[in-house]
């Protein structure tokens, strides 16, 4: 099961309290004041791990607190600090404070770390309240609150192809032809009820990730049907691939609906460059001309037939080719502008 959405409760340890003590010594009845500060208490991140793929853990425990840190204690020994606790989540995780909808961070790459709650300071023991006009101190701190919030997680699937289509247009079935994976496929519409990942290989051991989401239908911007849900799972893609079936009674009027639906959820979504398959070539005549689709933004037009496998070779081609186009453009873009691609 997919959960992409998850929040939870984050508490930063409490900072020791610093101690309030006195030298004693056998011949030295009257020592200074020798109280050591309290340790800092352990604070909250989270941690990109590539071996997760689903917020499911975060649906049953919703509280995460760190330990407060030891007390000071006297001979000016400085209490123990609490460790720090780590959060594993999926890369392509959004974190966002559920109170005010801020975004703190996210975490794309494997092993990236965000802290979402700082442990507390540690109090100053009294030792650290000795002046020449105050040399027997009793002042002493208690450790500082730890920071508390609570978050949203938000996972947005990292793919390089987006694969979006009205339902039965055949998305899951060309995922398990170009990849190992197995999505369910069946017969009657919302087979797909969550996104699906498959690595697609080619020789010389090139390879890119394609994402297949729900079914959109016509109203999904507004929430209808699932596709509303799961578009935040290609706002990350490279390429968007827009599949209009050929036994669809009105091939234009399908890719139509599809694009509109994608601009009025995103305008940033609906500018990134896309590329129209024709799915279920089998179904027309082998010399029967394929629909005049008009389709002036797209970056191509192929037909393909997942069960029959025609065009499917060339296809993959064709994706990896325009793939590698917008890495190297990604890579342009960020050489000008370090803060290109940033989240707001």
């Amino acid at each position: 099961m997919l959960i992409d959405r998850a929040v939870v409760r984050v508490v930063g340890g409490t900072g020791g309290s610093g101690a309030s003590s006195f030298a004693r010594f056998k011949y030295k009845p009257k020592g200074g004041p020798d109280g050591g500060d309290g340790g800092r208490g352990g604070s909250v991140y989270v941690k990109a791990d590539p071996n997760l793929a689903t917020l499911l853990d975060y649906r049953y425990r919703t509280l995460w607190k760190a330990e407060r840190g030891e007390h000071g204690k006297g001979s000016t020994k400085t209490g123990a600090s609490s460790p720090d606790i780590y959060l594993p989540i999926p890369p392509g995780t959004v974190v966002r404070d559920a109170a005010t909808a801020e975004l703190i961070g996210e975490v794309l790459e494997p092993g990236d770390t965000l802290r979402v709650a700082r442990g507390g300071r540690g109090g100053r023991g009294n030792a650290r309240f000795a002046t020449s006009t105050h040399q027997a101190p009793r002042e002493w701190e208690p450790g500082e609150q730890g920071e508390e919030r609570q978050i949203e997680l938000v996972l947005k699937l990292i793919a390089d192809v987006g694969l979006l289509g009205e339902p039965n247009a055949g998305k899951s079935t060309l995922l398990s032809i170009i990849s190992a994976a197995r999505p369910k496929i069946a017969d009657y519409p919302f087979t797909t009820l969550e996104p699906n990942l498959g690595v697609v290989g080619l020789s010389g051991h090139r390879s890119f990730v394609v994402a297949d989401i729900p079914g959109i239908i016509q109203g999904a911007h507004e929430g209808k049907g699932l596709g509303l849900r799961f578009l935040q799972h290609v706002e990350r893609t490279r390429l968007l691939a827009f599949l209009v079936p050929l036994d669809s009674e009105e091939p234009q009027a399908t890719y139509d609906r599809l694009r509109n639906e994608v601009q009025q959820y995103s305008s940033e979504l609906a500018g990134k460059e896309h590329v129209v398959i024709l799915t279920k070539r089998d179904l027309l005549p082998t010399d029967s001309p394929l629909p005049d689709l008009h389709a002036p933004d797209a970056v191509g037009v192929q037909a393909v037939s997942s069960v029959a496998g025609l065009g499917v070779e060339e296809l993959k081609e064709h994706l990896w080719k325009l793939v590698e186009q917008a890495k190297e453009a990604d890579l342009v873009a960020k050489a000008e502008d370090p803060e290109a691609g940033e989240e707001d």
